[in-house]
This record gives structure tokens, C-alpha cells and sequence, in this order.
């Protein structure tokens, strides 16, 4: 080949640079493989080609969502909602709130979808939402969209330091919280967890009891006061909230896995290995709790080889874990 056509040849390569909507079927591709992992990595390199793109970022959230991590995705479907008028977003929020138990929050998101597109691509799945929702009536005030997106914030803010036992760094977070949201009552269940592992039980326990006397089937709180009064070996009252919990099967999955926890913890092994069987992994791999008390109710079910496999996953994913000591201890 002549130096003059090998120059033509090689001037006639045209560089391909890909735009947002090859990272974005790409990443799409990888979700329906359910290699969740690759797909978000597509769908970051998608949104970076294309920030103002909210379709992108609804699917990005929508993995999110796939994998458990509902705070992470209402916070990228609130950015949208601050950018455009994508009423999707409104549906997927509720989704993802009714998921982490926060059913009121869940009610008024569905709602609003509903109100704002009334045979929209959603609007089966939003009225069945509102069907399983079951919660108490009370008098909530409307949020702005700031105010939401700080709330996400608090809220990721306590879990990662309640999923890692970082009580007295959970305590002034969910303190401040209160005081800036003080409907939200998911916040008052978190917060007598900080006050009774802190060292301040009885006034854990006197604000927990009061809560569930102004409503008798509150779940958080039968699952506060049931590891409660096991801690301070009060045996009458705690099996009283222990027995509520073993006939209640929740709908939701953070729900759930609360309670698989708490009777783990309590010493009922042989039930919460049943109900840790039943979960979806891959909703509850940000939980640090699932990977801790999973593996030790497989232990104490005579299942070492699961226990060490599930351990080994939970402090890959979480590196703190390896720090503690295995369920074999």
C-alpha cells in the first residue's frame, strides 16, 4: 500500500464518540439482565452526557429502586421534579416511600400523580398503591420540594448511622429532624432507638408507649418496644410485642426485614430465618442489618456454610461489618 493511500484510509476514519442515549440503552440493557451494578455505571455515564435529560435519571432511579436503595432514587427524582414537569417522578416516589413504610408520604405522592395525570402510564399501579396503603388519619401538611429534598437528606443521614449502631451520632441528626419535619413520625420511632442505646431507656421506652397508645397498631412500634423490654428483661411486655409481631407479614419489604431483625435479635432464631428467606436481596443490600442478623439466624439453624457466605457478602458490601465478630461468635 502506497504512504498516499494508507493517508486517505486512515483520514477516513470517522472517531466514534457516543452520545447520552447509547450509555443509556446500554445501561438499560444490563438492568434487564439484572446486573444492577453495570447498569447504574451505564446510566451515570448517560446522565453525564446529558444532565437535563430526565428520563435518564428516572431510570437511573428505578435501579435504585431495584436494588433497595429508595433514598438514593427519590433523591434523583426530586432533582427532576425541581428541573421539569416529568409527573412520573411523582409515582415512582411514592413507590419507593411506600417501600421504606412511610405510608403517608407514599399517600400524598400517589395522589398527586393521580390528580396531575389521571390515565397516565402509572395510574393502575398508583391507584393499587393507594389500595394497599393502611394508615392512620391525620393531619399532614404539604411539602414543598425543598423541604422534601432535605428531608431525604436527614433521613439517609440517620439510617447509615442507625444501620451502624452510631447511636450518639444518630441522636442530634434525628433531634434536628424533628424538629425541622415534626409530622414525619418515622423519626420518632428512630429516635427512642438512639435515646435506649444511648444509655436513656426508660425515656425511650415512656415516648415509644405513647406513641403506640395514640395508636395501638403502630408496627415500629410494637418492633422498638418488643427489643426494648428483651434488653431490659422485662419478660411479660416484651412477649406481649413479640407475639403482635409474629402474626403480622407485612407488605413491604423494609418493613419486613425490621421485623426479621427484631426476632432475630430476641433470640427467636428458627422465625427469623423464615422470614430472612423470604426477602428480596437485592431490595435490602444497603442494609447492613440484613447481611449481620441473616447470617446469624443461618447459624443458629445449623447452616454454618450459609452463615459465612451471606457474612462474607454483607462485609464486601460493608466494609464496617468485618470489624465486628461473625454469628459464629
Amino acid at each position: 500500500m502506497h504512504a498516499k493511500d494508507k493517508e486517505i484510509k486512515t483520514n477516513n476514519i470517522i472517531p466514534f464518540i457516543p452520545e447520552g442515549d447509547f450509555y443509556f440503552t446500554k445501561g438499560v440493557e444490563a438492568f434487564q439482565k439484572r446486573k444492577f451494578d453495570i447498569a447504574i455505571k451505564w446510566m451515570k455515564k448517560a446522565t453525564d452526557m446529558k444532565p437535563d435529560e430526565p428520563l435518564y435519571k428516572c431510570q437511573m432511579s428505578i435501579i435504585y429502586t431495584e436494588i433497595g436503595s429508595y433514598h438514593a432514587a427519590n433523591q434523583l427524582l426530586t432533582s427532576v421534579l425541581q428541573s421539569s414537569d416529568y409527573m412520573d417522578c411523582y409515582y415512582l416516589i411514592a413507590n419507593n416511600y411506600a417501600h421504606l413504610g412511610l405510608l403517608n408520604d407514599a399517600r400524598k405522592y400517589a395522589d398527586s400523580y393521580l390528580d396531575k395525570e389521571p390515565d397516565g402510564d402509572f395510574s393502575d399501579e398508583a391507584r393499587s398503591l393507594l389500595e394497599l396503603i393502611d394508615i392512620d388519619e391525620e393531619d399532614d401538611e404539604d411539602w414543598t420540594l425543598e423541604d422534601e429534598d432535605e428531608l431525604l437528606i436527614y433521613q439517609e443521614t440517620a439510617f447509615h448511622h442507625l444501620e451502624n449502631m452510631e447511636w450518639e451520632k444518630a441522636l442530634p441528626i434525628i433531634e434536628e429532624m424533628m424538629t425541622i419535619f415534626p409530622e414525619h413520625s418515622m423519626a420518632k420511632h428512630d429516635y427512642t432507638q438512639a435515646l435506649f442505646f444511648t444509655g436513656r431507656e426508660q425515656e425511650a421506652i415512656d415516648m415509644e408507649e405513647e406513641i403506640l397508645q395514640e395508636n395501638p397498631n403502630s408496627l415500629y412500634s410494637h418492633i422498638n418496644l418488643a427489643l426494648y423490654y428483651y434488653e431490659k428483661n422485662i419478660k411479660e411486655e416484651y412477649e406481649n410485642h413479640i407475639q403482635a409481631l409474629i402474626n403480622i407479614y407485612p407488605i413491604h419489604e423494609q418493613q419486613k426485614l425490621r421485623i426479621a431483625v427484631t426476632l432475630a435479635r430476641t433470640g427467636f432464631h428458627q422465625e427469623a430465618y423464615a422470614r430472612f428467606r423470604m426477602l428480596a436481596k437485592e431490595k435490602l443490600n444497603s442494609h447492613v442489618s440484613y447481611f449481620k442478623w441473616y447470617s446469624v439466624t443461618a447459624y443458629q439453624n445449623g447452616d454454618p456454610g450459609k452463615a459465612l457466605t451471606i457474612w462474607e457478602e454483607g462485609c464486601r458490601r460493608h466494609p464496617k461489618l468485618s470489624k465486628e465478630e461473625g454469628p459464629w461468635i
